[in-house]
């Protein structure tokens, strides 16, 4: 998949000597917060203070990573404070880049034409994997955070005094848990999945696949009872497990082998996921197209032929059966079942 090595791109990324049959997912490199007054960050992190129209987000559609950065940006009504690019579907040589395609959004702030050209440019002796999402400081000229949890929560908070909508996601009182769940969601379903999808081994595809499914089980319990993952309140964690759920039909069964049943075969777990599809603003962030092309186009270690497949045909705007559950009320659920 290509990565820079001391500030130059390459093409192909280095095999190891002791590279594990396990997928192994690089750490964020950039990690620096923004808060309403430029104070540090929730664990002291370097900060600076929220501007409009001073950050810039990079996206992927078709990247569940980036697509969670995108949801909280559209849900808190960030779309004039923060401008935004989206990166052509398809990985090649050169990574992530911005050639034309539907739905591609140019670079405004150095033109660039390949995502790497933003890392050198923060990072001179950059090495690393280039990813999204990318949140740029255009004041400083540099990239500010490339690690979506954490864009998530910059962009819950710091706006809130400059127009953002009342909405909070990760309140106080619950974050203990959010977290907890975050955690577990992470090892066993959002990155269970690429586990699945990238192991070099019978025996890491098995250990991560069932892994994936019995946590497909306890959530499909869970959420039989409780109308989200914390209860009856919207939180990070449901949008979290949503990107991964999302595409889980469209490619995961299939691309990643991880069909030992359907997300459609889970009633709960599907309808949950339609209840979250269909909230205001949300169906907007989604490319199923985008989302397949990427996959099906760029893995050819895993699909040579880059053949898309044309289904499955999904019905993401129907009944989603989960109004008898109880909800805590909130400007996201006005008019919906």
């Amino acid at each position: 998949m290509g990565m820079m090595i001391d500030g130059q791109w390459h093409s192909k990324e280095p095999v190891s000597s002791t590279q594990s049959d396990t997928f192994q997912r690089a750490q964020s490199a950039f990690r620096d917060w923004i808060t309403a007054d430029g104070g540090p960050g929730p664990d002291g992190q370097a900060a600076q203070p929220a501007q409009a129209n001073r950050y810039h987000l990079y996206v992927s559609l078709a990247c569940p990573w980036a697509h969670r950065t995108l949801i909280m940006r559209e849900l808190k009504g960030l779309q004039k404070l923060i401008s935004v690019s989206v990166v052509n579907p398809i990985m090649g040589d050169q990574g992530w880049t911005f050639e034309p395609a539907e739905g591609v959004v140019p670079d405004p702030v150095m033109d660039a034409q390949f995502l790497h050209q933003l890392y050198a440019k923060a990072d001179p002796q950059f090495t690393g994997r280039i990813t999204v999402p990318v949140l740029w400081d255009k004041q400083r000229g540099t990239i500010l955070n490339n690690e979506s949890a954490e864009i998530m929560r910059i962009f819950n908070s710091a706006f809130d005094t400059l127009g953002a909508r009342s909405l909070d996601m990760a309140p106080a009182e619950l974050l203990g848990e959010i977290d907890q769940i975050n955690a577990h969601v992470y090892d066993t379903v959002n990155n269970g999945v690429y586990k699945a999808g990238f192991a070099r081994s019978q025996a890491a595809y098995d250990t991560a696949v069932h892994a994936l499914f019995d946590s497909l089980d306890g959530l499909e319990a869970r959420l039989s009872q409780q109308r989200y993952l914390t209860g009856t309140q919207l939180t990070e964690a449901d949008w979290r497990l949503f990107t991964t759920l999302i595409r889980f039909d469209p490619v995961y069964v299939g691309h990643f082998k991880c069909n030992l049943r359907r997300l459609i075969d889970y009633p709960n777990l599907w309808n949950y996921m339609l209840e979250l599809y269909q909230m205001p603003g949300v169906a907007s962030t989604v490319s199923l197209d985008h989302i397949k092309t990427h996959y099906y186009s760029s893995h050819r270690h895993l699909n040579p032929t880059g053949i898309v497949p044309a289904g499955p045909v999904l019905d993401l705007n129907g009944p989603h059966g989960r109004g008898h559950l109880p909800v805590q009320p909130g400007p996201l659920h006005i008019g919906l079942q």
